[in-house]
């Protein structure tokens, strides 16, 4: 029956979520701690919650995760966890020999009260971090949030535990990116050096959580921000955080803490928020906009022009992380398709108002919600009461799609159930072209499997 109990009237609820759409903060801490090169993540907490983070990202990703856990047992869950913590940053510099290590909190660390902090500087002051080696942390208790909001915090951990200020300016540029995947923070930076900018980017999974097979085990893959390329990050001209939940506190923090010049963008899916990422560029670099990317998007345009037919007034539902939705339902509201319904489990006002704005003097009629009670219930309610066209989400919504008899397109995180997103970007003009192209198969593939048979024709 999968979903079929769900009911179709929409009750108000206070205290009940039934599949939220989101997952816990560590998660996003382990995921931006892996951006950095050398760096092995530790979970601060019992091994199960470590297990859970490591095998969701292993799951979405195809990559064995490595990360450390304190290991709580009875005794740390009632005395506390700082034992544990300097016995274990000792174990890990022994053993694996990391450059970097990111301690993230848990729901049992945080409730019990432990300091990271103050940890941390006891492990500095016992001389348990080898000399040139590196302990940073953030705060992530799973009981509020998201995991994009331990994604923010790990990125703010990263700034205070390893961006420097030192004499000479470098004139580079920083790139904070938001949650994505790495062929995405790959195609961020393709886009940047194609400008003309020297970047350094940070988190940067490209080539950690998509390494190529080489024959021989790396524990830490090729990727990732180097500690010398982080330490020189207080020292650029300009920042660009990619983002507003992911990556714009880190990037107040770098114009606080060094008086770093900066701008905050939504992430570059679509053709309209890359033209905005470009524009960023553009003034930062001085430059003008090469060939090759004015090529990349006219070919976007063609597409969009062209297939219009198919697209036109076609109702979508969303879900999924802030920084993705915003930016993805303006792209399908330039397509000429019709946004009806959106929701994420992550909190904030900043959303709603964005949304809205998305469709101020529109005339247009959508549904949206976030933060408590912003669940995969509450959508399944609204699609029953107003049918959609097309499904955007990660691989919990299959359930919904296959009830509804749905066309369905897997995006954002987790992807559990196919392969491929790690490798292809959706973000700039060869993304949105990719993602338009999926977007089309899947309303073709619908108008083939309906059509009866004196309409089934072979040129559509």
């Amino acid at each position: 029956m999968l979903l079929r109990h769900t009911s179709v009237d929409v009750a108000e609820r206070n205290a009940l979520t039934v599949n939220p759409a989101k997952t816990c903060q560590p998660i996003g801490a382990m995921y931006a701690a892996l951006g950095i090169h050398g760096c092995l993540p530790h979970s601060h907490g019992s091994q199960g919650c470590c297990s859970y983070h490591r095998s969701t990202l292993t799951r979405h990703y195809k990559e064995p995760v490595m990360a450390a856990t304190s290991s709580f047992t009875e005794g740390a869950s009632v005395f506390g966890g700082q034992a544990n913590l300097l016995k274990s940053i000792e174990t890990i510099f022994s053993v694996y020999k990391p450059e970097v290590i990111a301690v993230h909190s848990t729901c049992l660390s945080e409730t019990i009260g432990d300091d990271l902090n103050q940890i941390v500087q006891k492990a500095r002051d016992d001389g348990k971090v080898p000399e040139g080696k590196k302990v940073i942390f953030a705060s992530t208790p799973s009981y509020v949030g998201s995991h994009v909001t331990g994604y923010a915090n790990m990125v703010q951990g990263i700034i205070r535990g390893l961006v420097e200020r030192h004499a000479e300016p470098t004139g580079k540029l920083n790139i904070i990116p938001g949650w994505c995947e790495p062929a995405d923070m790959a195609e961020i930076k393709r886009i940047a050096l194609a400008m003309g900018a020297d970047v350094t980017m940070f988190p940067d999974t490209s080539n950690v959580m998509n390494a190529p097979m080489t024959g021989k085990h790396e524990f830490y893959p090729r990727g990732g921000t180097t500690i010398e390329e982080l330490s020189r990050a207080g020292d650029a001209a300009y920042t660009i955080g990619l983002g507003p939940f992911t990556a714009g506190p880190g990037t107040e923090m770098m114009d606080k803490n060094f008086s770093t010049p900066h701008s905050i963008q939504d992430l570059p899916y679509g053709l309209a928020a890359t033209d905005r990422y470009i524009m960023a560029l553009k003034r930062v670099t001085g430059g003008d906009v090469p060939e090759e990317l004015n090529t990349e998007r006219g070919r976007l345009l063609d597409m969009m022009t062209d297939m219009h037919q198919y697209l036109h007034g076609k109702r979508v539902a969303l879900f999924g992380d802030p920084d993705l939705l915003i930016p993805l339902t303006e792209f399908l509201r330039d397509l000429d398709m019709r946004p009806v319904q959106v929701v994420t489990g992550t909190p904030g006002k900043a959303f709603a108002r964005r949304m809205k704005e998305l469709f101020e003097g529109r005339n247009a009629q959508i549904n949206v919600k976030n933060g408590q009670g912003a669940d995969l219930f509450l959508l399944h309610q609204w699609m029953k009461n107003e049918p959609v066209d097309l499904l955007i989400g990660n691989s919990y919504g299959k359930y919904m799609a296959r009830d509804e008899d749905t066309s369905f397109l897997r995006m954002g995180f987790p992807i559990l159930d196919r392969v491929g997103h790690s490798y292809f970007p959706y973000v700039g003009y060869t993304g949105a072209l990719r993602l338009l192209e999926k977007i089309l198969g899947l309303f073709m593939d619908r108008q083939d499997r309906d059509s009866p048979e004196e309409r089934f024709e072979l040129a559509m």
